[in-house]
């Protein structure tokens, strides 16, 4: 490779983090698309911010790329049917949180006819690609959710000099977005050139963490076009595999060194952060004009006989993916990775945009370590990332103190689950950490 400093090192370095079994079974395995089970469920709150409301009733025919809920709140996305068939039920649905939200089902004809309104959008203009995200439906892919519209609009008062595509994919097992990288590395070279120009960001860090070596070969091979960049203003950045490396604060602290303030966004400090499948499904949106609709997902464990990447319509049961996998009698499932991912109670629940795998475990991978008293060893301090006292919170709240809590920075806590994946005694640090930060919510500090 020529030109070899394009290839950027870290400008600041991960304090805390910790070494995890990387796991990455699927990572050449080739994603495939899974046909359309007989019923989707499409849940209305797939994102962060204000969950929508059905557009459809029982009866309607609709059609992949229908819109079937929306929301007139600025931080929502809308919601695409899936498959073409019948609305067949406006239901209700408890999410893994516990939440309960609306749903509509959606019975397939089993010819997924796109809908004929479909077209490519116009992009020319700043307020065209916002208008476009939005009405693409898309979120972060990577498992937030945050509704990309919201950070593509840009503010007169906060000046952006910098775009981050987080490539990093830091949690074991997972390797959807390594995927995307290998199979439509053009598309986000042509995403990221498209935001560059209409938002007028100067430097692009297209972040990647070190054990992707085939990922970084390919996107650097475009990245270092001459002709496309001639500033070299678009650089891959080559990140130590280091758990959680992917986290947004993180990240942008590894790429530019700035930190993050609690209760600010990436913006206020002039950067947007877009993971990478995210970028490249914009780019494809704004080619074909089909809205989001479907979601690559890993499929892997140690429960699982044939580990695959899957492009699954979005609302597939989660069930029917596990069987195309050939899971079998899964103790425990997870929707994402295993260090922040949720178990789930029941496989019927449906697979959501931000999903990004689906793990199903059996025996001893199943089964949580046994719990014991803190032996005070700091392992949890060193490991977290955020410079936090996992320990010192976990006495903390067990006779809660907001002014405590407080002084312990809780808020600060990413529960990235590194503390509790590190702690020899078992202790369940990273509920502890989200209900403290629920007791500092409650009292409105």
């Amino acid at each position: 490779m020529k030109n070899k400093e394009r290839v950027l090192k870290p400008l600041g370095k991960i304090k805390g983090g910790i070494k995890v079994p990387h796991h990455k079974t699927t990572s050449e395995f080739e994603s495939i698309v899974l046909a359309p089970p007989e019923k989707v469920t499409i849940s209305m709150s797939q994102h962060i911010g204000a969950p929508c409301e059905p557009t459809v009733s029982v009866g309607d025919k609709v059609f992949v790329g229908s819109v079937v809920g929306d929301s007139a709140a600025f931080i929502s996305a809308p919601i695409h049917s899936s498959v073409s068939g019948e609305v067949s039920e406006i239901t209700t649905i408890r999410m893994p949180a516990g939440n309960e939200v609306k749903a509509v089902v959606i019975t397939s004809d089993g010819e997924m006819t796109p809908d004929p309104e479909i077209k490519p959008p116009k992009v020319e203009t700043v307020d065209d690609l916002v208008a476009a995200a939005r009405a693409s439906g898309l979120v972060g892919l990577g498992g937030a959710g945050f509704p990309a519209h919201v950070k593509l609009k840009p503010s007169e008062d906060k000046p952006l000099d910098t775009l981050i595509i987080n490539g990093a994919e830091c949690e074991p097992f997972i390797t959807s977005d390594y995927r995307e990288c290998m199979e439509h590395p053009e598309d986000i070279l042509n995403g990221v050139y498209l935001i560059k120009k209409l938002l007028n960001i100067e430097n692009v860090i297209i972040a990647v963490e070190d054990n992707k070596p085939a990922a970084i070969k390919t996107l650097y091979e475009i990245a270092a076009d001459e002709k496309r960049d001639p500033a070299d203003k678009v650089k891959l950045m080559k990140l130590k595999s280091r758990y959680p490396q992917g986290a947004e604060k993180v990240l942008i602290y590894s790429a530019t060194k700035r930190k993050l303030p609690l209760g600010k966004l990436p913006s206020d400090i002039g950067c947007i952060v877009m993971n990478i499948t995210s970028v490249s499904f914009l780019y494809r949106y704004i080619k074909t004009g089909m809205p989001l609709v479907t979601k690559r997902i890993t499929v892997d464990g140690n429960a699982v006989l044939e580990p695959k990447n899957f492009i699954a319509p979005i609302g597939t049961p989660i069930s029917y993916v596990l069987e195309q996998a050939k899971a079998e009698n899964p103790e425990k499932v997870l929707m994402g990775g295993p260090m922040m991912g949720i178990a789930i109670y029941d496989t019927s629940l449906p697979v959501l945009k931000q999903n990004n795998a689906i793990l199903a475990f059996t025996g001893n991978a199943a089964k949580s370590k046994p719990t014991t008293d803190c032996i005070r060893c700091g392992r949890c301090l060193r490991a977290c990332p955020m410079g936090l006292a996992p320990a010192s919170v976990d006495l903390a709240v067990k006779n809660p103190k907001v002014e405590e809590l407080n002084a312990l920075n809780v808020m600060y806590c990413i529960e990235c689950g590194s503390c509790a994946f590190c702690c020899p005694a078992g202790r369940p640090l990273t509920a502890v950490m989200r209900l403290a930060k629920n007791e500092v919510r409650k009292a409105g500090k």
